[in-house]
């Protein structure tokens, strides 16, 4: 996943805040500890796609089962399972890009917290696709200072396939920079960008 620090202690206070505000403290003992999230802040950078058609050879890459609830959705405080992992995710403000801190939880708490969650439990399986020789808008690289493509940079599509909600398909990408993220081109396969739509954001989602 490509996150950038910001190194701002903000989304700590603001997830205290939050856990109080949902009424979460008589669930502290299955809440993550809160001090590593202190100074720990991400920014995630993502867009968003639905999908003309699948790869025909969906079946070669990796696949992640997932299965998440939200404990709210303003801003987002969430908890997954990915196979056998589990984690705690706060996320705040933004389409493109926002803040993001994941803390690890154990089976135990992930099992009792997703049965808090509001809204319905969103289910699905994720492809995680190299993306080889992404394209970019030259020129508009050019206007936001960049003058050529990272030679280190690796871009992978997390493909969704749902079956909670039933039949949606959706791609999402992950930049290190927004100039990379909104000069990004998308794959002939690809059918709309959806990043600004929040109608296609999990969390909004999840309250259908």
């Amino acid at each position: 996943m490509h996150h950038v620090r910001t190194g701002t202690d903000k989304l700590y206070s603001e997830y205290l805040d939050k856990l109080i505000n949902v009424s979460l403290a008589k669930e502290i003992k299955y809440l993550p500890p809160t001090p590593p999230l202190k100074g720990m802040t991400l920014m995630e950078i993502e867009r968003k796609f639905t999908i003309r058609q699948l790869p025909a050879n969906l079946d070669d890459y990796e696949c992640l089962h997932m299965e998440q609830g939200y404990l709210c959705t303003a801003p987002v405080v969430r908890v997954r399972r990915e196979n056998d992992t589990y984690y705690l995710t706060y996320k705040g403000k933004g389409l493109l890009a926002r803040e993001e801190a994941n803390l690890p939880l154990t089976k135990e708490s992930y099992d009792h917290l997703i049965k808090k969650a509001d809204g319905i439990i969103i289910k699905k399986d994720r492809y995680l696709i190299p993306l080889a020789n992404p394209q970019f808008d030259i020129e508009q690289l050019k206007k936001s200072g960049m003058d050529t493509i990272p030679d280190s940079l690796k871009l992978k599509i997390e493909l969704d396939l749902f079956q909670t909600p039933a039949g949606l398909i959706m791609a999402e990408i992950e930049f290190p920079s927004v100039e990379l993220a909104t000069a990004f081109l998308m794959p002939d396969w690809f059918l709309e960008d959806v990043t600004n739509n929040p109608a296609y954001h999990n969390s909004n989602m999840s309250r259908a």
